[in-house]
């Protein structure tokens, strides 16, 4: 496959607020309405691991056939961690390794699932953004924890929702992805709507909390 390209290109041995620029100018460009392929037949997971006491950056990007999610192309990549650990900004820790591992892949998926923030950042530009901004590929935040934001009490049933807010602004959603568990914390990356975010995270989530696509990278970044 040739090497992705990229829609805007930025320099990663930056500062952090030099980061900090870079993800203000980029955010005006995430598109939070549909814009996926008409018929997608491929989902992917991204996860991020390091090695070596934090020297080396794993990336593993996982890539299921839809709606079947049975695992049909992998790929790792690892790379020396050059970005120091700073909350708000590890796009800029763990991106560079992920666009080296997608670049392995056969073929690229129509979705990424990314584990971590979208819109539900700080500076509404967290990982997921970042990557589909880059990529063009239509990308989702799938978070485990709440970086930022409130919500209400949510019940306890698989599938249930309420919105995640911050400074009045609706910025993602607080989704039961299996009944009795905690929570994920749901936002939209790039080319995907939020309602459509949530309607992909259940697609890709079976008898486990997290999706399948995040199961199967989160196996390969930390193996």
């Amino acid at each position: 496959m040739p090497p992705i390209l990229l829609h805007h290109p930025h320099p990663w041995n930056v500062t952090p607020a030099e980061a900090i620029a870079i993800q203000q100018a980029l955010r005006g460009h995430v598109l939070a309405e549909d814009q996926l392929p008409p018929d997608i037949s491929t989902v992917a997971g991204v996860d991020v691991g390091f090695e070596d006491g934090g020297k080396i950056t794993r990336a593993a990007v996982a890539v299921l056939d839809y709606p079947g999610l049975a695992l049909i192309d992998q790929a790792i990549a690892r790379l020396p961690t050059a970005f120091p650990y700073v909350p708000g900004l590890l796009s800029f820790r763990e991106i560079p390794a992920v666009l080296a591992a997608l670049e392995q892949l056969d073929t690229l998926p129509d979705l990424i699932l990314c584990d971590g923030q979208g819109y539900a950042h700080p500076r509404r530009f967290g990982i997921a953004c970042h990557l589909g901004v880059l990529t063009g590929i239509a990308t989702i935040g799938v978070g485990k924890s709440r970086l930022v934001g409130r919500h209400g009490e949510l019940a306890a049933e698989k599938g249930a929702w309420v919105p995640l807010e911050d400074k009045g602004e609706i910025i993602g959603a607080v989704l039961r992805s299996r009944a009795g568990v905690s929570p994920l914390y749901v936002s939209i990356g790039h080319r995907v709507g939020l309602s459509t975010a949530l309607d992909w995270v259940l697609r890709c989530t079976g008898r486990y909390r997290l999706p399948e696509t995040t199961r199967h990278a989160h196996r390969l970044a930390s193996g």
